[in-house]
């Protein structure tokens, strides 16, 4: 046990460490289909762990770790933030505002009846609205009240605790009322609308399986017979599918053609498609070759493009089509991915600021279609330190202004001000891409060592009074976690339902995006046997990361005393 006491005393951060570790291991681990999540789990073995000793975390590695976190946060929501603010999504805002705003009503109405401290409060909020960043930004605000080392101490254990006993409760309630509690109430059957969607989605027609916007994309050569004296755009529409001639060797020599070109017998062209299309493609234009000549010329390629092109937030595939242009030429859409979810591929889908399109075609047409839909995904693409660096310090800088109300001074504090300042850099560069390069592997591995690393400062050094704090009010806030899950969840239902008018698919999407529950939206899609809510999550969980993580701030000064 001495060794012990002598390793925390002298290096702390080993232990830090070792909770991030933990966590992160037994959050993963899955039971029928369900995990806690590594917040949750490393909050709980970093308290466990600060039983055996005084741990002393210094207050620089709590700050930077949770800048890490609520930057990267905050750039990964700005271009979508941003871009809600329209009219095309401004009902889908409206999910994440009423979930924010009783979910905030609630608490306080709590925090007056049963006199709860900020701390309480503020960590009853975070766990109840699944919203661990606000454990950072209500610490933040906590330490700009002047209060004594002891005081806070006590409070920021008490975040912890609210957190702890509700947040595992929360969790599983948003899981459940999403896909079956939230159909009831708007009564409704979760399936059978999914599939009238789809079947809207598609034009009418009955949904298809599979994929249903792209098949298995080929190049074909043929030897010009039929097609002689005919242009390369009839032979194009005739074979149909998006279909296009992407190379002419005429007589052993490359040729410049255009739709309008005449095709000649005995020309040796290359079909680019869907191998569906393709394989029908010789009764139009003369037989198949091998071609080796002409085909090692056109290279395939599939490139992950992340759409940052303002102009194509909220609208369909087709009218995205007709946005692009010529450049679509040759270009087929494999699938799009958002928040981690592939999305449904219709010709009315529509496409939000963040999603991840699959482009797939020859390399040239796709190269000049993605730079039309933004910033293509080269993995092997490098963080732009400066950038990240300079982004964190202006918000920590912003954090320390602050504003006279009454006898207090509101500030955003440095969580608050590096939120806002990840939301403008992570504006800034979907609309200029060779600005600010921070790649989605690297903005995961930051913010989950960022939450990780602030999660375990805050509970190893608080485990004695976390322990203590949920002895005295476990079961209070146990209760009280309840009803701040469930009432925001039902109201905004209701409010979704009957008065914005949303599809109850898209409503189901929107609560658990507004809740920041991805697994919601898993259990939401297994339920409706469709991808279809996926399509109501990118804008409420955009606005809810950032309207729960400024709440945090929110509850402490309208609950601080003084």
């Amino acid at each position: 046990m001495d060794t012990i006491k002598w390793i925390i005393s002298t290096a702390p951060e080993i232990f830090l460490l070792i909770s991030i570790a933990l966590g992160t291991f037994v959050g993963r681990l899955q039971f029928k289909g369900f995990s806690i999540g590594a917040t949750a789990c490393t909050l709980v073995v970093a308290v466990l762990l600060g039983q055996l000793g005084e741990f002393v975390i210094p207050p620089l590695f709590k700050s930077i770790f949770f800048s890490l976190f609520v930057f990267t946060i905050g750039y990964k929501s700005g271009p979508e933030f941003f871009a809600s603010l329209s009219l095309r999504t401004l009902s889908q805002v409206g999910v994440a505002l009423v979930i924010s705003a009783t979910g905030l009503t609630l608490v306080l109405v709590f925090a007056f009846v049963f006199h709860l401290d900020p701390g309480t409060a503020a960590g009853l909020a975070s766990g109840s609205l699944t919203q661990s960043s606000m454990i950072g930004t209500a610490t933040s605000a906590l330490a700009q009240l002047g209060l004594a080392d002891d005081v806070l101490r006590q409070q920021q254990a008490n975040i912890a605790a609210g957190y702890a006993v509700t947040y595992i409760l929360g969790y599983i309630l948003t899981l459940l009322f999403v896909p079956f509690a939230a159909p009831w109430l708007m009564g409704i059957d979760l399936k059978e609308e999914a599939a009238k969607l789809e079947i809207a989605l598609s034009g009418g027609k009955a949904r298809k399986s599979g994929n249903l916007g792209y098949q298995k994309f080929k190049a074909r050569a043929y030897r010009v017979v039929t097609a002689a004296g005919q242009t390369v755009g009839a032979i194009e529409d005739r074979v149909g599918q998006r279909v296009v001639v992407e190379h002419i060797d005429r007589r052993g020599s490359d040729v410049e053609f255009s739709r309008i070109s005449i095709l000649e017998s005995g020309d040796e062209i290359v079909l680019a498609g869907p191998t569906v299309a393709l394989v029908k493609a010789s009764t139009s234009i003369g037989p198949e070759i091998e071609g080796a000549g002409v085909l090692h010329e056109i290279l395939g390629d599939a490139l992950g493009v992340l759409v940052s092109n303002q102009a194509f937030h909220g609208r369909t595939l087709t009218e995205i089509v007709d946005l692009i242009g010529d450049s679509a030429r040759g270009v087929f859409l494999r699938d799009v991915m958002r928040t981690g979810q592939e999305v449904p591929l219709t010709l009315e889908t529509r496409i939000y600021l963040g999603d991840v399109m699959t482009l797939v075609g020859a390399t040239h047409d796709v190269e000049r279609a993605a730079a039309k839909v933004g910033q293509v995904l080269r993995y092997s693409d490098r963080t732009d330190i400066a950038f990240l660096a300079a982004g964190i310090a202006a918000g920590l800088l912003i954090g320390l202004l602050s504003v006279k109300v009454g006898a207090l001074a509101v500030s955003l504090g440095g969580a608050g001000g590096t939120l806002l300042v990840g939301l403008v850099c992570g504006w800034l560069r979907a609309r200029r891409p060779t600005v600010g390069n921070y790649p989605p592997a690297a903005q995961q591995t930051l913010s989950d060592i960022g939450l990780g690393g602030f999660i375990a400062a805050i509970g190893l050094p608080n485990g004695p009074a976390a322990i203590a704090a949920v002895q005295s009010h476990g079961v209070l806030l146990l209760s009280l976690g309840v009803v701040v899950t469930l009432v925001p969840l039902a109201i905004a239902t209701i409010v979704a339902h009957r008065i914005l008018r949303l599809n109850p698919v898209i409503i189901c999407g929107a609560l658990a995006g507004a809740m920041t529950v991805d697994a919601a939206v898993t259990g939401c899609c297994e339920r409706a046997d469709s991808q279809t809510p996926v399509l109501g999550v990118a804008v409420p969980y955009a606005v809810g990361n950032v309207l729960l993580t400024i709440l945090g701030p929110v509850i402490v000064t309208l609950t601080y005393a003084g």
